[in-house]
């Protein structure tokens, strides 16, 4: 069984004049070394090879529709959109790929690949037809067919179905996540557009008596009846500093509006002094 060293190291006391340390001490010990996994080395080197095939196809075939469409175009935008050819089919092998463990998700893409190829061979097969070499062009043709057959194969071979109930959980599971990362998108947008209501609300004086329609009360009035007055909300959804950089968003300069709309939003109990510290704060670093 062969072996190889390895290097570790562990924490030995060390002492000198009586005073005791903990060091590192290293030390190499032997560990069996696995035999070589050839089935993995054989499939690496397959999918190198499929890898080549492909790059020399995409080399070939954009050479080929890029004299074909040289002819009536000028030569950067004629290989430019020859190399689109190629790659489509490519991308479409690479999606499938990601849903190697989907049979049904890998459907679309597998499909759209082989339109893809059709369209390329035929584009390939009528530059020679169009040069007067036929039989060139049917062969030049062939080279996207077989780098398109040998990644199949590479791809079928790599692919690994799940049974039905494995994929009832798993699309379950992703139907799950899905819908919790879609809710981020709509939470946020929620929020800006309750933060844009209440920037609107506050820039237009909607807390003050007369927007409300309500007469406006003297302090004698309030110290009859203490528990009448309307009181704002003691906490809101932000803090003073998101509500202060919401209202100058939303174009609030003014700073009695300012604390309107940070006593509406964020905290009844603020104090002016501290909105208006934050409000000048976030000015200078706007």
């Amino acid at each position: 069984m062969r072996t190889r060293t390895v290097q570790r190291t562990q924490l030995v006391p060390h002492t000198i004049d009586g005073r005791t340390e903990l060091v590192l001490d290293r030390y190499d010990v032997e560990v069996p070394v696995p035999p070589r996994d050839w089935d993995r080395v054989v499939l690496g080197t397959v999918t190198g090879a499929a890898a080549m095939i492909g790059a020399a196809c995409v080399i070939w075939s954009t050479t080929a529709i890029g004299g074909l469409l040289d002819r009536i175009v000028i030569a950067p935008a004629a290989y430019a959109a020859a190399a689109v050819f190629d790659l489509v089919w490519l991308a479409c092998m690479a999606l499938e790929w990601l849903a190697r463990y989907d049979a049904e998700r890998a459907k679309l893409p597998r499909r759209a690949g082989y339109v893809a190829l059709a369209i390329a061979m035929a584009a390939v097969g009528a530059h020679g037809w169009v040069s007067g070499e036929i039989a060139i062009g049917c062969i030049s043709a062939a080279v996207s067919g077989l780098a398109k057959t040998m990644w199949t194969v590479v791809l079928r071979h790599h692919a690994k179905p799940l049974d039905s109930r494995t994929q009832q959980w798993v699309d379950k599971q992703r139907a799950e996540a899905g819908g919790r990362l879609a809710m981020v998108a709509v939470r946020r947008e929620l929020t800006r557009a309750e933060s844009a209501v209440a920037a609107e609300q506050a820039a237009i004086g909607a807390a003050s008596p007369e927007a409300s329609g309500r007469s406006p009360e003297t302090p004698e009035d309030e110290a009859d009846a203490p528990d009448e007055a309307q009181q704002p909300t003691p906490a809101g959804p932000m803090t003073i500093a998101d509500a202060v950089r919401t209202a100058i968003s939303c174009g609030i300069t003014s700073p009695d509006a300012v604390v309107r709309y940070v006593r509406t939003v964020a905290d009844a109990n603020a104090k002016e002094d501290s909105i208006l510290r934050t409000l000048r704060m976030a000015r200078r670093t706007a």
